[in-house]
């Protein structure tokens, strides 16, 4: 399964950004995805994720700011970035869990917010 992520960009404090992730196969197949990013210098963190059955989980530093969507007939998600601060500034990454293929990750796309 192949994922490709693509939204990010530069964006000034308080503005918004949609990443979007498509993958290869119906993201039915997935049991869980999500977005995960990676601030400069600090590791992989996750921002949110999304269970075959609906249930959505979301950072503490996100909720309220950041909304998971998903498309099936695209076979997409989104993640609806609003009121963005600098410290959301990181590489995301979208990734996807399934029993055939175990984690799958996305190339990242750079999301920088700018002060």
């Amino acid at each position: 399964v192949q994922l490709q992520a693509s939204g990010g960009g530069l964006v000034q404090a308080g503005g918004s950004l949609r990443l979007s992730c498509v993958a290869s196969r119906s993201i039915s197949s997935f049991t869980l995805m999500g977005w995960f990013r990676q601030p400069p210098g600090k590791q992989h963190e996750l921002v949110a994720t999304v269970t075959t059955g609906g249930s959505t989980n979301y950072a503490d530093s996100v909720k309220g700011r950041f909304t998971f969507a998903r498309d099936n007939n695209k076979n997409a998600i989104y993640l609806q970035m609003n009121s963005l601060r600098p410290e959301d500034t990181a590489v995301y990454y979208c990734a996807a869990l399934s029993k055939s293929d175990g984690i799958r990750w996305g190339p990242g796309t750079q999301v920088t917010v700018s002060s």
